[in-house]
């Protein structure tokens, strides 16, 4: 229990990966300026309360897990700590943005690291890639269920390949969701999903269940679609089809976490009002 780790922030993912560690280290949270929501997650998870990002600051790794347009802040506060230890930044950001918090935090050993699937519970769902000075936090996952990959090379290496998933993983959801609104404001949504199940059966689009959850979930999205779009353009792809789905995501920010909201109501906001 020598190691001690910092989480910013518990949110679904955060306090996931943060209860894993809590199993094996001393594992803190900051609760200033957070919600009911993530005392609950983070008690939950075992994590231990502590009163400001000074305080936080003293652990020897923080592990930053929050939504892609708050990395480059989160790492300019913990910056502004003077903090020396290892910083693990396990965002959904660009290649650029994660040489760019290796260079905020220039006290820090920075690791770059990718999450790929979802909260981790179970073995054999998630995947958690490094790169750049990976051994430095590689080790403190031994024995849990969540499957670290060390990727040779410099910081953005897991980034790039976390956003590259992402990039068609995460808009077969916004493509399914487009064509099933609007197949349901012309009155044949009951015989696209048959059709769909029927010929595409183990996808978002034949199984509309899916998109569901990615409404609840597409407040992160949006963001993570600004991270991909600026990544493509940087290495001269077309934008266009991440900005897209962009749009789309950005039209369910209401749904945030709205457990109570079904595909029909998706739909319906994606549609917008009858022209």
């Amino acid at each position: 229990m020598g190691t001690s780790v910092g989480l910013l922030h518990p949110g679904a993912m955060g306090a996931a990966v943060g209860g894993l560690l809590a199993d094996r280290f001393r594992v803190s949270w900051v609760s200033a300026g957070r919600g009911p929501a993530s005392r609950r997650r983070a008690e939950e998870a075992g994590l231990t309360e502590v009163a400001d990002l000074a305080a936080l600051a003293r652990c020897d790794v923080l592990v930053s897990v929050c939504p892609p347009s708050a990395a480059l802040d989160v790492a300019g506060s913990v910056a502004a700590t003077g903090f020396a230890g290892t910083y693990l930044d396990a965002n959904a950001i660009s290649p650029r943005h994660a040489e760019e918090i290796a260079g905020i935090l220039p006290r820090a050993t920075v690791v770059d690291g990718g999450i790929v699937g979802p909260p981790p519970r179970t073995a054999g769902t998630t995947r958690l890639y490094l790169s750049g000075p990976a051994a430095a936090v590689a080790d403190l996952f031994d024995g849990t269920v969540l499957r670290v990959v060390v990727l040779d090379g410099p910081v953005g290496r897991a980034s790039a390949l976390k956003l590259a998933f992402a990039s068609y993983n995460k808009l077969t959801y916004a493509l399914a969701a487009q064509a099933h609104a609007l197949a349901e404001r012309h009155g044949v949504g009951v015989e696209l999903r048959e059709l769909a199940a029927d010929v595409l059966p183990d996808t978002p689009f034949g199984a509309p269940g899916g998109i569901t959850s990615a409404g609840r979930r597409a407040w992160r999205w949006e963001g993570e679609m600004a991270e991909i779009a600026a990544a493509c353009a940087e290495t001269g792809l077309a934008p266009d089809l991440v900005v897209a789905a962009q749009a789309v995501f950005a039209r369910w920010r209401d749904h945030r976490d709205d457990d109570s909201v079904d595909l029909a109501a998706l739909l319906r906001t994606l549609a917008g009002p009858p022209s």
